[in-house]
């Protein structure tokens, strides 16, 4: 079993690459090991296809240096908070046992990211219960396990952020991981395709544009924006920038 140290549970692939690819890199240069379980293929999507964008998520994950890349398969736009999808995220956080969780924004632009959200804080809860049972694929008991934090990535819709994080360093590394989407995003090779919100030029523009505020906030060049239904603490004070 590999045990992470960060696992991102998002629901569509590419929504980890824009919400906290930088966050990755940053604390995989740090030693730790990280993580991403798409929920769904984003089989929905108006551009390429489910099995395109596994091969675009594939590749995302070896720029990201990721211990883990995988796929639950939920349905794309049709799931809910039920307990058929929450014992398998549940599986997931008990096969990992990560630390952290990330997952998407409490609600935005796209009705499923609020849902994923929803469905992951509902899982991680749960996950930590003894007397829910679930099983690894050799079919053995999984024991109970919480993550010790849940956050959300800040997306399309500005939610504004309980902690930002520097990523300034690994900029250039997250924009690769998004490029690496090239049916999703502007390409070229995709100009006949029918072009989207996110395929534009422009869209890029506002990917830095956030990150660019974000990082104003901590006298840094870019930064990620994470958000939190609880509380955090911090040792000391100086920690704080």
């Amino acid at each position: 079993m590999i045990k992470l140290d960060i696992l991102v549970l998002p629901v569509h692939p590419d929504d980890a690459e824009l919400g906290c690819a930088g966050v990755i890199l940053k604390h995989n240069a740090m030693g730790k090991k990280s993580g991403i379980v798409d929920l769904t293929q984003g089989e929905l999507g108006t551009r390429g296809s489910a099995q395109i964008r596994l091969k675009e998520a594939e590749a995302a994950g070896k720029i990201l240096g990721l211990a883990v890349r995988d796929n639950l398969g939920i349905p794309d736009g049709f799931f809910q908070n039920t307990p058929e999808y929450q014992l398998k995220v549940i599986e997931v956080i008990r096969r990992y046992q990560p630390e952290i969780v990330i997952t998407n924004a409490y609600h935005d632009r796209h009705p499923d990211h609020g849902r994923a959200s929803d469905l992951v804080q509902a899982s991680c809860f749960l996950s930590g219960l003894r007397k829910i049972e679930t099983f690894d694929k050799d079919g053995q008991q999984q024991e109970a396990w919480r993550p010790k934090q849940l956050l959300h990535f800040v997306q399309d819709i500005y939610i504004k952020p309980d902690i930002v994080v520097d990523v300034t360093q690994y900029w250039e590394g997250k924009m690769d991981s998004i490029k690496a989407y090239g049916s999703q995003f502007h390409n070229p090779e995709w100009v006949d395709e029918p072009q989207t919100y996110i395929s534009s030029p422009e869209f890029f523009q506002n990917v830095e544009a956030r990150a660019g505020e974000f990082g104003r906030y901590i006298k840094a060049r870019y930064a990620e924006g994470f958000l939190s239904r609880k509380i955090l603490g911090v040792e000391s004070l100086f920690d704080l920038r």
